[in-house]
C-alpha cells in the first residue's frame, strides 16, 4: 500500500473506499499512530456513526475484521478520535496523530451462558481472558483476526514511512484509565516491533529541559539516586515507560559516575530527533542512527 496526497491507495494504485466524515478539523503534521477498537457490532455500523454529525467523533481509517479498509478523513487533517489525551509533553493528541479504528467489540460481559458482547445472543467463541494493564479484574476480550492484523500492519508501515511517525500507541496509553482500547487482546508489542523495527536499531534518547531528580522508581515516593539533580540538557537513553515516568540510562557523567540508571518525569524531558542524536554523537559508532 502507499499514500498519495494524504489518501491510502492499494497495491493496484487504486484509492481505497472513502466516506468523508464531517467530524474533522484543520490540518496537522502527524507524529504518532493511535490504535483503537470500535466497541461496535460491525465495521459498517461504526463507520455510519463516525460519519454522522451526531457521533461527534471520527478516525482516519476503519479496518474491518475481514481486512476491509474505509478512509474517513485525509491523513493531514485532524480526526476526532483521541478526546482529552496526552503523551509526554504532547497535549491533545488529535493534533499530533493518525487514528485507526479496528472493528472489535473489546471488553466482553459474563452472562450465564458465557462471555459475549451486548450485541450477541450467543457466547463469543474467539476471546481471551486477561486483566487490563490498568485493572485488577480478569475479563473476556474479543480477539483481533489475523487478516485484520495483517492489513493493519501493512497500512501502518505505509503511514510510518510516509509521515516519519515516531511511535505507535494505544488509546489507553494517551487516555489512561479513561479508555481501555485496544486492550490486552491486541498484540501491541509485536505489532509495534513489526512496524517500527527501527526502534530495535535506532536508540531513543531524551534530554532534560530543566534540572531534574532521577529516582529509584516511577514516582516521587521513590528516593533520588544521585546527590544532585541531573543538569539541564543532560542526555539519556530511553529504557521503558510507566505512566508519565520514563526509565533512562544517563549518557552524561553524573558526579563522576557514567553508569546511572533511574526514573525521571517525562514532563521535564524532550525526545531527541535522530538528527540531534547524530549531531551529539551520543551512541557508539556501530549503532546506526
Amino acid at each position: 500500500m502507499k499514500i498519495e496526497k494524504h489518501f491510502l491507495l492499494n497495491d493496484d494504485d487504486e484509492q481505497i473506499p472513502y466516506k468523508e466524515s464531517p467530524n474533522h478539523s484543520g490540518s496537522i503534521k502527524p507524529k504518532f499512530l493511535i490504535i483503537h477498537y470500535t466497541a461496535g457490532s460491525n465495521a459498517e455500523s461504526s463507520i455510519e456513526w463516525l460519519t454522522s454529525k451526531k457521533g461527534q467523533a471520527s478516525a482516519h481509517l476503519v479496518i474491518g475484521k475481514d481486512g476491509s479498509i474505509t478512509q474517513l478523513v485525509p491523513f493531514n487533517y485532524m480526526a476526532w478520535h483521541a478526546g482529552p489525551s496526552s503523551w509526554e509533553f504532547y497535549k491533545g493528541m488529535n493534533n499530533y496523530s493518525i487514528g485507526i479504528e479496528l472493528d472489535n467489540a473489546g471488553m466482553l460481559k459474563l452472562y450465564k451462558d458465557g462471555w459475549r458482547t451486548r450485541f450477541q445472543k450467543k457466547p463469543e467463541k474467539d476471546y481471551i481472558l486477561a486483566k487490563h494493564k490498568f485493572g485488577d479484574t480478569e475479563y473476556g476480550w474479543q480477539i483481533f483476526p489475523e487478516k485484520q492484523l495483517d492489513v493493519l500492519t501493512e497500512v501502518a508501515i505505509a503511514l510510518v514511512n510516509e509521515y516519519q511517525l515516531i511511535d505507535i500507541l494505544g488509546h489507553e496509553d494517551i487516555s489512561p484509565r479513561r479508555k481501555w482500547d485496544p486492550g490486552p487482546a491486541f498484540p501491541m508489542h509485536n505489532f509495534r516491533s513489526q512496524v517500527m523495527g527501527r526502534k530495535e536499531i535506532f536508540p531513543v534518547a531524551y534530554t532534560t529541559t530543566s534540572t531534574l531528580n532521577i529516582r529509584s522508581g516511577p514516582g516521587t515516593q521513590h528516593g533520588t539516586i544521585t546527590k544532585k539533580p541531573l543538569k539541564q540538557d543532560c542526555n539519556m537513553e530511553y529504557l521503558q515507560k510507566e505512566g508519565s515516568w520514563i526509565k533512562v540510562h544517563v549518557l552524561d557523567e553524573v558526579d563522576g559516575d557514567m553508569d546511572v540508571e533511574g526514573w525521571v518525569h517525562s514532563n521535564y524531558c524532550k525526545q531527541l530527533l535522530p538528527s540531534e542524536i547524530k549531531a551529539k554523537n551520543l551512541f557508539d559508532k556501530d549503532k546506526k542512527i
